[in-house]
């Protein structure tokens, strides 16, 4: 059954720190916040990527990423936690990275979301490092900046098996 995360009582649903926090709201759905962000990112990237192309993409992710460490700064602040899991505009900036490395194909843009989302759950070393390592709004950002970094090499890698084994 799906269900809202309530806000913290002193930041309303129209502040920017929540909008952009939880990508307008994507991240105060449940279960799996992180999820629902980075689905919810995907018709924004298509339109973007059609428009513009990679580069186009690759900007809107460092735009997402520098929003991200003040609002998610904000945000976890505000709720009084490091990590709040509403907060998803992590997810954002990091699948709009993976994208915009990636052809833009649907099997491409499938393959983004299940590895990134992997990468992202899983956390395996350096990325649990990092998330602990680091603090406020750039904690919050940079793990999810290297599972999409672990995203992009993992396709790369597994592009060329494919092309070396047919």
């Amino acid at each position: 059954m799906i269900r809202l995360t309530p806000l913290p009582p002193s930041l309303p649903f129209r502040h920017p720190a929540v909008l952009i926090a939880t990508w307008f709201g994507a991240g105060l759905i449940r279960p799996a916040p992180g999820t629902w962000g980075t689905l919810f990112a995907f018709p924004f990237a298509v339109a973007t990527g059609w428009a513009g192309g990679s580069w186009a993409l690759l900007a809107c992710s460092v735009a997402a990423f520098a929003g991200g460490i003040w609002a998610a700064g904000k945000y976890c602040q505000v709720a009084e936690t490091d990590d709040a899991s509403e907060v998803v505009i992590d997810e954002v900036a990091a699948i709009f990275l993976v994208l915009a490395a990636l052809p833009m194909t649907p099997v491409a843009w499938g393959a983004a979301f299940v590895l990134f989302r992997f990468f992202d759950i899983l956390k395996p070393w350096p990325i649990g490092a990092m998330e602990r390592r680091f603090e406020g709004g750039f904690g919050v950002m940079i793990d999810d900046i290297a599972a999409a970094l672990f995203a992009i090499f993992t396709f790369i890698f597994l592009d060329i098996l494919w092309l070396v084994l047919t």
